[in-house]
């Protein structure tokens, strides 16, 4: 098991799964980590940015949609074999609006909430996002060699009542 006790992150970046009705908004990675794969709009936290800053910012580059506000789901914790840590903040949003737009790192899609497409994602994203989905705060911790999960542990809360999940 990794000692996370003295773990501290290279980077920081974000993801935004924006709902709407049964539709998760999805893209797929062009390039950089995780390219090829099926994820969420999302991308690195900018020196003097906070992380909804960068979630509303990252949304908008990546897919040409904005959100009216964020509900933060998970905060996750990644640890590569390689050396690489990335700490990683996830935010639900709705009440979108803007015209869906593809850009040279991501091709967005709505996809049927229902189906979500595992097998394209990263391996750690079937274990925390339907709980994050379903109302539900996580943290999460995850030892990554390459493409393959290695090391998880993860803690679901209840959340408060919001608009978003009640």
């Amino acid at each position: 098991m990794n000692d996370w006790s003295s773990w501290s992150p290279q980077e920081k970046a974000v993801l935004v799964f924006v709902e709407d009705r049964d539709q998760l908004l999805l893209i797929h990675k062009k390039r950089g980590l995780g390219a090829g794969k099926v994820s969420s709009p999302g991308g690195r936290v900018e020196p003097g940015e906070t992380w909804d800053q960068a979630a509303h910012r990252e949304l908008r580059e990546e897919t040409g949609l904005s959100v009216t506000s964020l509900l933060h789901g998970a905060d996750l914790w990644f640890q590569f074999t390689s050396g690489y840590a990335m700490a990683v903040r996830v935010f639900l949003g709705r009440d979108w609006s803007g015209t869906l737009t593809p850009c040279d790192e991501a091709d967005p899609f709505w996809h049927p909430a229902a189906q979500i497409p595992w097998d394209q994602m990263w391996a750690d994203d079937a274990l925390w996002l339907p709980a994050v989905l379903g109302g539900r705060q996580v943290t999460g911790r995850f030892v990554f060699d390459g493409d393959r999960m290695r090391e998880s542990v993860l803690h679901i809360f209840e959340r408060p009542p919001s608009p978003f999940n009640g």
